[in-house]
């Protein structure tokens, strides 16, 4: 089943890019040579440090909006989730309290949320899962992703 009618499915409604309290100088997503490069993003709902004020299942519900967040900014960019044909990789930095170490617990979050769009094949991905002392405006969790494209239907 195709990612855009897995949202259908799910009753999952993608949510529109929040606005950010500062100005980036980027594009949300760059396609170059069959691969989307998505920037960093983040739920702003999700704000403060995992393991001090943000619990490890907010913090994962977290990374579960930003995984959405980037859907909503790979089909603003293509037309459709179903150019996807693949996701290689991800990285995702959890703004962590000094001790906390469960990092690849929050990234499950954003993975558990594509795989259930592309499914086992398709949206496993290569990932890592790293603590940072701060990120932008606070978030508690910023990702970015490489995806691999198929031709426009």
């Amino acid at each position: 089943m195709s990612p855009e009618a897995r949202l259908v499915e799910l009753g999952i409604e993608l949510p529109a890019p929040p606005t950010l309290p500062f100005t980036p100088r980027l594009k949300p997503v760059v396609v170059h040579g069959g691969l989307a490069f998505l920037s960093g993003n983040g739920d702003l709902g999700c704000l403060g440090r995992v393991g001090d004020d943000v619990d490890l299942e907010r913090a994962a519900l977290g990374a579960r909006t930003t995984a959405h967040l980037m859907c909503r900014s790979l089909r603003d960019e293509l037309g459709s989730l179903d150019r996807v044909e693949r996701w290689l990789k991800v990285l995702v930095f959890v703004r962590s309290a000094p001790g906390f170490g469960d990092q690849p617990a929050v990234a499950n979050g954003f993975t558990n949320a594509i795989v259930e769009l592309w499914g086992e094949e398709r949206g496993v991905c290569a990932r890592s899962a790293v603590g940072m002392a701060e990120l932008p405006s606070g978030l508690a969790v910023e990702v970015e992703a490489l995806v691999a494209l198929g031709e426009p239907a």
